[in-house]
């Protein structure tokens, strides 16, 4: 089908395609007009959100949470937000709200849900893209009716809101406080545990305590050493002094009465030497020589047995010196092991206190900030603009409601004109009779007298000619 064939089908059911589109012009006006009128009033609102996490503290800006504004969106349509805007115009106490109630709730629920329900399908709330506004917006057919209950969603709105913000909050106030008690008596047995083992310990001032200790340590020590050098020498001088080497021996060459008596064992020496050249074995010169030689002589043997044992008896006393600093040093060294253990197990115990105080102290701001969030009654939620009574509906809009009805009664004729046609084919030009027959078309015959056909008797179109066979 071309478009020459499509606009003789038209053509020909004109009368049928204006019958239906004035019919859908029409019908669409008068529904237009019979409709009952609806108005929409806006209440808009903006968020001004700064959350707090109500146990770490921790603040969570809007742009952190990219489902906030939705879920703003369902709270706004919520039962909840429908319930407190019911109970805050007491609609469920109007005399004709009960009588609608009574004739098409059929025992269902209750009045209050059953309200509940139908405002919310009369609300419509609507956040926009990139800003933290919100226009709540409600439909019905009283301007003034409409104004009242988009303000009172807003309200309902901040309310609600304001309540879900503060339920955690003093839930976690609640905890805050159990948790206080718990920490205070850790605490308060943590320094119990340091006080008792100070007062075990007899400690007042343990770092100055260690130090005196750690010098007196440091101090033996040093004795020790120098105790132990002592002995090895003393020990040293009586292996020297003993036997038969003792004349060798520095401290009994050294001592003035063995000098003496050498001194005088030689003296007597000489001159026994000479008494035994000039004198017989038993003239009595000769023999007072040889004794005071052998008198001299047992002297100086005396006099180093005594100095040696003298040399023994410094080397005893030096060892016993030094037994004693080593068991001084060795209580010493115990007392400061002990002291360290002390210091240690004191360190733990202060650490204890130091943690149970902190968390004590840190818990109890928390208790206070939230305590004081809880019983804050300043909404995140302002309202931007309160929605007044519209001067004019909304719906219906005659002027879209005509234009669309002129498009679609167009198309519903021409749709209507196709289908008749195709119900009942009819030869409306050369090219029907061509295409359905599948033969040359001779001539056409119009009718007499019409234009562009005068002088032509026969009514044959001017132009055609026979088609050859």
């Amino acid at each position: 089908m071309n478009l020459s064939q499509l606009l003789l089908i038209l053509r020909a059911h004109f009368k049928i395609i204006m019958l239906i589109f004035g019919v859908t012009v029409i019908a669409t006006l008068v529904v237009s007009l019979i409709l009952p009128k609806q108005y929409r009033a806006t209440a808009s609102v903006v968020l001004n959100y700064k959350a707090t996490d109500p146990v770490t503290g921790m603040m969570v800006t809007a742009q952190a949470l990219p489902g906030y504004m939705p879920t703003q969106v369902d709270i706004i349509n919520s039962r909840s937000v429908g319930l407190k805007v019911i109970d805050s115009l007491k609609l469920a106490d109007d005399p004709a709200v009960k009588a609608s109630f009574a004739e098409n709730n059929n025992g269902a629920t209750d009045i209050r849900n059953w309200l509940a329900d139908i405002l919310l399908n009369n609300l419509d709330a609507v956040a926009s893209r990139d800003s933290s506004v919100i226009d709540i917006t409600f439909k019905g057919q009283d301007p003034q009716f409409v104004a009242t209950m988009a303000n009172a969603f807003a309200d309902a709105y901040q309310q609600v809101s304001m309540q879900l913000k503060l339920d955690p909050t003093r839930k976690a106030s609640v905890y805050f406080n159990d948790q206080i008690k718990v920490l205070r008596d850790n605490y308060e047995q943590a320094q119990s545990k340091l006080s008792k083992y100070q007062q075990e310990h007899g400690i007042t001032n343990l770092d100055n305590r260690t130090d005196v200790e750690n010098n007196r340590l440091n101090d033996l020590s040093t004795q020790l050493v120098m105790a132990q050098g002592a002995l090895s020498e003393a020990l040293s001088r009586r292996n020297q002094s003993a036997g038969k080497g003792a004349l060798e021996s520095p401290d009994v060459n050294s001592n003035p009465l063995i000098q003496n008596l050498k001194a005088n064992l030689a003296a007597s020496e000489a001159r026994f030497e000479q008494a035994s050249k000039r004198l017989g074995s038993n003239h009595p010169d000769y023999l007072n020589a040889k004794a005071e030689v052998d008198g001299i002589r047992a002297q100086l043997n005396a006099a180093v047995t005594s100095t040696s044992a003298s040399v023994s008896t410094n080397a005893t006393i030096l060892a016993k010196r030094e037994a004693e600093i080593k068991a001084e040093f060795d209580a010493q060294k115990v007392k400061v092991l002990d002291l360290n253990r002390s210091r240690d197990e004191l360190s733990v115990l202060s650490r204890d206190l130091d943690s149970a105080q902190r968390a004590y102290e840190l818990t109890a701001q928390r208790f206070t900030q939230t305590n004081l969030e809880g019983q804050s009654n300043q909404s995140d939620i302002s309202i931007l603009a309160i929605a007044v009574p519209p001067t004019s509906p909304a719906r219906p809009r005659i002027l879209i409601n005509v234009i669309l009805s002129i498009f679609v009664g167009g198309v519903l004729g021409i749709a209507a004109a196709l289908a008749l046609e195709l119900l009942n084919r009819r030869v409306r030009s050369e090219e029907d009779l061509v295409e359905g027959l599948g033969i040359q078309v001779l001539g056409t015959i119009v009718r007499p007298n019409t234009k562009g056909n005068k002088g032509n008797r026969f009514g044959f179109k001017r132009g055609s000619r026979p088609a050859q066979a």
